[in-house]
Formats: structure tokens, sequence, C-alpha cells
């Protein structure tokens, strides 16, 4: 039987420790009360320590989950007056606490709901995360001579700031590949979901008071707080529903940037299915249109598909899984584009089928040079011949590829909402809804201006909207 949290709440509140909590109505369908299996896998995860990776020789920062929350938010109420109206987990980690299933990840994603009424409001933010970071130095390292602008350039991946008709702000700590930390402080955002399988919010303000009531105690299954979960799909049962049997569900993928498509593909290479077959031609139109809106020139396209591929499919995955996800983009591309002209839609389609040719070349070359050491019959475990498993590709006289079926070797994973995606970025304007992509450093593209000095007072790697008008901060090329 869980016990309530109502008696230590007046008890804070009275002393004016912390602000009240507001629990959402349970009978409304967008939300759900977490069991105590669910919450005990997010406690862990918040507790877990996280390693964030500094570039150079600067050292690992190690600290845990939840001590980073609690920092980061004492920071922005106390020392920049900044009001946090809540936290909350989302993306792939979020779906990995709501399922008892092992669900890879690139990223951890937390948000912060806050006002930025002005651009100060944004430096502030800023400002207190960078302040935040000096404190979790690890012990013996000087901070005298830690500046906000080193630990920018040291710890922080990406920055980007929206203040359109959307108004948020993304950083990401840790310069690995995989594994970064997005701390995304949003005021409003229009879309914040793609597929049902990735709308999910999990409220942590609960389980904070939880650990500030009782520090020492572990959650259990007699007295553990109550955690709510929302899905921005706005039925939460039913995208529980397809993220346990691994389906696909949208709505109105044409307002996503980008129509969902890349990641829609994604999915479907990891052995997801539509919900409505009937309508999966009408769906794909939809993405497809969107998609070449968002990006109509051919170099952004490039741009695009390389960095989706370097950001969300590890660089030590099995080649198979990625080259069949172009497969599986060459197909819906060539058999739903309806707003191209036959011309470019054959550039498009060459540029994935080249993509793949290029994957399934290097597969080769990879396992030619394995081949002196292992034989095909060796039981040795440092033999793989699972590129002997990827398919030709697409024959470039035909207009439709060979129908491949995807490899069902890959991990599970579900696609966080991305807006940005890099690890060494170069800026690149992309729309004028307010959304931005920011490139990686590799696959390397080509600089979109001067490479510039880094100031403290500026956000560096980012371009500002205002009022549709594009306005270019300094970006520090890599």
């Amino acid at each position: 039987m869980r016990t309530s949290l109502t008696n230590c709440t007046s008890h804070l509140i009275q002393d004016g420790d912390l602000p009240q909590i507001e629990i959402p109505n349970e009978s409304d369908q967008r939300f759900s009360v977490l069991s105590f299996e669910q919450v005990k896998r997010l406690s862990d995860l918040m507790r877990s320590v996280i390693p964030i990776h500094g570039r150079g020789n600067f050292p690992t920062i190690d600290v845990k989950l939840c001590d980073l929350v609690t920092k980061v938010r004492w920071k922005l109420e106390t020392d920049y007056n900044i009001h946090v109206k809540d936290i909350r987990l989302n993306g792939s980690r979020a779906s990995s606490v709501l399922v008892d299933e092992l669900i890879s990840y690139n990223d951890l994603d937390l948000i912060f709901s806050v006002d930025l009424p002005n651009n100060k409001a944004y430096d502030r933010v800023k400002m207190a995360v960078l302040d935040t970071l000096i404190e979790l130095l690890p012990e013996g390292v000087s901070r005298k001579r830690m500046s906000s602008c080193s630990m920018k350039e040291a710890y922080v991946s990406k920055m980007v700031k929206v203040n359109d008709s959307d108004r948020w702000s993304l950083i990401t700590l840790g310069n690995s590949r995989s594994k970064t930390v997005e701390l995304k402080f949003v005021d409003s955002m229009k879309r914040q979901y793609e597929f049902s399988v990735d709308s999910f919010h999990i409220l942590l303000d609960t389980l904070f008071l939880f650990y500030q009531c009782a520090p020492s105690m572990e959650i259990s299954e007699n007295f553990y707080p109550t955690v709510v979960g929302e899905s921005k799909y706005n039925d939460f049962s039913d995208a529980l529903t397809h993220l346990c049997k691994k389906l696909i569900a949208t709505r109105n993928p044409e307002e996503i940037r980008g129509g969902g498509l890349l990641k829609y593909c994604s999915l479907l290479v990891r052995n997801y299915k539509p919900v409505r077959a009937d309508e999966v031609k009408s769906m794909e139109r939809y993405m497809c249109s969107r998609f070449f809106i968002d990006f109509p020139d051919i170099s952004q396209q490039q741009a695009k598909l390389e960095n989706y591929l370097w950001n969300h499919f590890a660089s030590t995955e099995d080649p198979q899984i990625k080259y069949d996800y172009l497969i599986i983009l060459y197909q819906v591309v060539n058999e739903s584009t309806v707003c191209l002209m036959n011309h470019e839609r054959r550039l498009t389609l060459s540029l994935i089928e080249d993509l793949a040719m290029s994957i399934y070349n290097n597969s080769q070359i990879d396992y030619s040079d394995n081949s002196d050491t292992c034989s095909t019959t060796s039981s040795s475990s440092n033999c793989s011949l699972k590129q002997l498993s990827i398919p030709h590709p697409p024959p470039t006289s035909s207009p439709s590829p060979t129908q491949l079926q995807p490899s069902t070797n890959g991990t599970t994973m579900i696609p966080t909402y991305e807006i940005v995606t890099s690890v060494q970025p170069t800026v690149y304007y992309s729309s004028n809804n307010g959304y931005y992509f920011v490139s990686s450093a590799s696959p390397p593209l080509q600089s979109t201006g001067p490479c510039m000095t880094c100031s403290c007072n500026q956000w560096a790697n980012t371009i500002t909207v205002t009022n549709g008008q594009q306005q270019s901060s300094n970006p520090v090329c890599s």
C-alpha cells in the first residue's frame, strides 16, 4: 500500500522550503500514475552516476543525475531569480522507465519549465548551468581560473535558443558521441513529440520531494511517492500500448519538423509496424512533402541525412541495420514522394543509394581485413560474420529497390525528439518556423561563415530567430 506524502508536503510548505506541487487530474487521459516498478526504475535512474566528459584535458565530471538536476534548479531560482514550474524526464529514457525492456538511448533528456520573457532570461539560464558545472568539478581541480566561457568550451556540445513563436533553449552537456545530458528550458513549444512512442514526459517534482523528505530511505512497495506520467500524444494508455507492441502512430505529421520521415524509417528498421495499415501511404506522403519543404536543396538533404546517421546509429553498431535503414528510406521516398519533379526525386534517391553503397563497401573492406585471422568455421567470439548478411545495394537502373527485410539484430531504440543534433557543431539555418538543426563535425561539412572567437556574453554555436528573421551569433568552427 502506498504511503502518502501529504503530511511531509504540508510541513515543508509551512516552513517555506518548497512551493506546493500540483498533481494533475488522473481522470485526464493524457496522464497516468506510475506503478511501483516504474517508480523504482525512475529512482534508480535518477540516483545513478552519469559522466559528463570534457574536451582535451578537462576532467570528467561524475555526478548523480538527481544532484545535477537539484543544483541546476537551485542556481536558477536562488542566484538568477528564474522560477522553475516543474521538471520532466522525456525521450527514450522516459520510455525505458515505463516498460520493462532494455531501450538503448543517445542522451538523457530533461525539461525545465520556465519563463523566458527576453534575451536576458536566456543568458541567465546559460550562466546557471555553467556555474553548476564549475561547482561539480572534481576535488583537487583549481576553480580560480575556471570561467563560464572555458566551461562552455569544455563541457557543452550544443547550445540553441529559439525565441520566435516558440520560446525555449537547449544546452547539451558532454562531448562523448553518445550518452550526453540534454537540458531543455521551455517557455513554450508547440510540438513536443513526433510519434506516440516518444511522447512521454515523467514529472519529477514529487520524486525530488520524496528525496528531501526521506533522503536516506529507500523506495519500497509500501512507501513510494506518487509520480505522474504524461503523453503529449494526448492518450497515455494508447501511447503506452504502442510502445509495448512496437507500433507507429502520430498525429498531423505535416506539423513535424522534417515530417518525422527519418525517425519513421528508424522505427521501421527496428521492426515497428504502423497502427493503421490503410493510412500508411497517406501518412508517408505527408512526411515526404514536409521533409522536402524543410530541406529543398540536395546539399541540405545530404547534411541532414548524414547527421542523422551519425547521431542515431552508433559507430560500434552492426552496419547491417544502418544499411537496412537506408534501403527502407529509399523505398519510402521512391514510392511516396509526390511533391518533387522527377529529376529532383532522382537526385535524392541517388544520394540515399550512394550512402548505402558506401556502407556496403566499407563493411566488405572490414570483413576482408578480418578474414586473414578468422575463418568462416571459426568459433571465436572475436570473429564476426554479420557483414556477410548485407544484401547488394538497390540497382541504379531500376526506379524502385528490391524489397528487403530489415535486420532483427539491432537493440530496441526509441528515438528521442531532437531538433538539433551534433557533436562539434556548425550552425545552419533551416526553417522559417523557429526550428533549427546543428550539424556535426563528422562527417565534415562546409562552414557557413567565418570562424569567430568565443565570447562569454554570447551564445556560441547558435542561431537566433526573432520575428522570422535570421540573426547569427558567433559560431565556433571546429
